[in-house]
């Protein structure tokens, strides 16, 4: 079996940002040469996740509003005796998971018609980073 390591480095405008990076993913793979494996992409903070959907603008908002309500900004978090202001972020995260693993088949990524792989950002504005990691034959 062989490995290939690749960082991604996100840095969004906005505090809450929802990036496509299956082309990035792709990329990867290519790189790599694997043509049977996975591949795992996670999130290296956590106050983002990495989830995979729809690439459909509306879709997009449902979950941020979806994240809102159940999550919604406050001040009041005990996270925040910490001197941190973004508890929601930290719960957001624990709704949408940190990582996925992609199945990869014939060097390609074995996604669903629809299927696209998300970095989601939760408390933005600031450099982060996700892993990926390409594992096969």
């Amino acid at each position: 079996m062989r490995f290939h390591t690749e960082y991604l480095t996100v840095n969004t405008k906005r505090q809450r940002d929802y990036i496509n990076i299956t082309g990035e993913v792709e990329a990867a793979l290519k790189k790599s040469e694997i043509r049977e494996g996975m591949i795992l992409v996670s999130a290296m903070h956590i106050t983002a996740s990495i989830y995979v959907n729809d690439a459909e603008d509306g879709l997009i908002q449902d979950i941020d509003e979806w994240l809102e309500r159940l999550a919604p900004y406050r001040e009041d978090y005990r996270h925040h005796r910490t001197g941190e202001t973004n508890g929601d972020a930290h719960l957001k995260n624990l709704l949408m998971h940190h990582q996925v693993i992609v199945p990869v088949t014939d060097g390609r990524l074995d996604l669903g018609p629809w299927q696209q792989i998300y970095y989601a950002e939760f408390d933005g504005q600031r450099k982060k980073r996700a892993i990926i990691k390409v594992m096969g034959e």
